[in-house]
């Protein structure tokens, strides 16, 4: 169906959460249970989105489902939409939620994301007093287990249980467009200090592979460390939704796995601050899967 000239058709929320629930958990058969509907239930909701834009919005096959590019562009837009009617039901319906919570962040996740989330959560939650901590994850898991904070959004260590998953990403080499590794010196690397994560996993892949390499730049600050490699000092590694404008992803080594990003602290205790702080670090930092049928 194609939309009449000079008509712009309202879009159906229940519809627009429909979408948004098979593009983020990868298709038809995932998001059946989070919506509690049947296949074919959900497949008609996307049906009749799409007949009301005249547009498809998933590209659909006996084996997979993918975004459209006007589904691409229909997600982002979707999710504002469904955010700022949260944002109006809260405001005029909910109770409102007040106290004090100290957030303690990892200062990788700062770069893109930080900002957005503090904005979007204080339009939702005024009565609560957000206090942030940016610094690098151990210490700042040191800090929450003293009880100088009370969660911290930081890396899950390789093998370690505790906290709550959000998510997880790639882990990445990166350097300035156009950067290419010396040939005739060990490979320059800009790395933040020794009890990193990120340094650790990056220098024990290139010690397997046999690869020179000579730390030339340190800093405390991952923004000092992005700062030199944008400069063209060496290569560095970051999480993939924290790479910072300046830099591109530098496949031409080993790989290095993936990350999780995880909420520390006693969330049961703390429930009615946290659940709402939870719930916008998803919604800024989600990242969209391959999808799937």
């Amino acid at each position: 169906m194609s939309v009449p000239p000079g008509r712009i058709p309202d879009l159906d929320l229940d519809l627009l959460r429909c979408f948004v629930q098979v593009a983020e958990r990868g298709g038809f058969t995932a998001a059946a249970p989070a919506l509690g509907l049947t296949q074919s239930a959900i497949s008609l909701k996307i049906r009749r989105l799409e007949d009301l834009l005249g547009k498809r919005v998933l590209d659909r096959t006996s084996r997979s489902v993918a975004l459209t590019p006007q589904g691409e562009t229909l997600l982002a837009y979707a999710r504002r939409m469904i955010a700022l009617n949260e944002e109006a039901v809260r405001r005029l319906v909910a109770p409102p939620v007040t106290g004090r919570l100290r957030l303690g962040v990892a200062d990788h996740f700062v770069p893109r994301s930080l900002a957005p989330l503090l904005a979007r959560f204080a339009r939702l939650h005024p009565g609560i007093r957000l206090e942030v901590e940016v610094g690098r994850s151990h210490e700042l898991r040191r800090a929450q287990e003293a009880g100088a904070l009370d969660l911290v959004l930081g890396k899950r260590r390789d093998g370690e249980a505790e906290g709550v998953v959000l998510w997880s990403e790639p882990v990445i080499w990166a350097a300035a467009p156009g950067w290419d590794a010396p040939p005739d010196r060990p490979l320059p690397l800009a790395m933040l200090p020794a009890g990193c994560m990120f340094r650790d996993r990056a220098l024990a892949a290139l010690a397997r592979a046999g690869m020179a390499f000579e730390i030339v730049y340190t800093s405390a600050s991952l923004l000092g460390v992005a700062a030199a490699a944008q400069a063209g000092l060496g290569v560095t590694v970051i999480g993939a939704s924290g790479l910072p404008d300046g830099l591109v992803p530098f496949p031409a080594l080993p790989p290095l796995g993936q990350a999780e990003m995880t909420v520390f602290g006693d969330l049961a205790r703390l429930a009615p601050l946290a659940t709402p702080l939870v719930e916008a670090i998803r919604e800024v930092a989600r990242p969209v899967p391959a999808l799937a049928a």
